[in-house]
């Protein structure tokens, strides 16, 4: 797997593809053709929204229907929400070419077998790691891209519904350009990457970020702390805490590991690492997406 870093601006792929985007205009689909626009690729673009549709002509790009998007292309990326992916799907997918690739940006709705399958095309799914937090940024611009496709370099995750190794390398090549910077691309399985996305990710770490904010607000709005010397040491110790914990730099004290086993016992549940198991990974997707329950093939 090479591990050499593509910049913003330099991406120059293995062979040039025809791409379309679904859902250019909107979140992740603008962030995903800004990307593309600096390649060699060829790239369509369709969006139905309107507000969608206004961005995509104001960054000067032409738009096309979904239909003569999708026309002949290598690759198409479902730039769409999580909820969308189904209709979308069902009316993309007849329209591929044999040996397309339909690649979408979250493992959600294909570990939940949401999206129109067909024996000639390729499913993939591609997700951003986002710039780690030990990541040594050098410019003010990478300090500034906390989320990853502008300059602070990220890896990636995908899985690829194929043995194929070519459908991997086109893969690969499509991710490291969407994402760009992209210093790796780990290839696993659809379910790890659900298991990964959201169970490790949303379900965990972005959990616990939520339950810091709520934290700092009662220590400042309850406790009475000043607000600066709250957040200071918020945000000094978390570093220190995700540091030593992932990382190992430093030994906490003796102290804190007493005053972490009292954070563990009253905050923690027993059986938090049920959040792991199949059937809680599904009971969380269906609510992602609103379903009564998964309807998904064994894998």
């Amino acid at each position: 797997m090479s591990t050499t870093t593509t910049a913003p601006g330099t991406v120059s792929p293995a062979e040039t593809l025809s791409i379309a985007v679904i859902g250019a205009g909107g979140k992740m689909g603008t962030r995903v053709s800004d990307n593309l626009a600096r390649t060699a690729h060829d790239v369509r673009y369709a969006e139905n929204g309107a507000a969608g549709r206004e961005r995509v002509l104001a960054a000067g790009r032409e738009l096309a229907t979904t239909g003569d998007a999708v026309d002949g292309a290598d690759v198409v990326i479902l730039a769409v929400p999580d909820l969308a992916l189904q209709a979308v799907s069902a009316e993309v997918v007849p329209l591929l070419k044999p040996g397309a690739i339909l690649l979408t940006l979250d493992p959600a709705a294909a570990y939940a077998g949401l999206l129109t399958r067909s024996d000639s095309v390729v499913q993939a799914v591609a997700h951003p790691c986002h710039p780690s937090i030990f990541l040594q940024r050098t410019t003010p611009e990478e300090y500034a891209d906390t989320f990853g496709g502008i300059a602070a370099p990220q890896d990636a995750i995908a899985a690829v519904e194929s043995d194929d190794p070519a459908d991997r390398a086109r893969v690969e090549d499509v991710v490291r350009a969407i994402y760009a910077p992209v210093v790796d691309v780990h290839f696993v399985t659809v379910k790890q990457l659900a298991q990964l996305e959201p169970t490790l990710v949303e379900t965990i770490a972005c959990m616990i970020g939520g339950l810091l904010k709520e934290a700092l607000h009662e220590t400042v709005h309850t406790m009475g702390v000043p607000e600066a010397a709250a957040r200071s040491i918020l945000l000094g110790h978390t570093q220190v805490a995700l540091a030593n914990s992932l990382r190992g730099d430093n030994p906490f004290s003796e102290a804190c590991l007493i005053a972490m086993d009292y954070g563990r016992a009253t905050i923690v549940k027993d059986d938090w690492k049920r959040v792991f198991q199949d059937d809680e990974l599904d009971k969380n997707l269906a609510a992602m997406l609103h379903l009564d329950a998964i309807v998904r093939e064994e894998r």
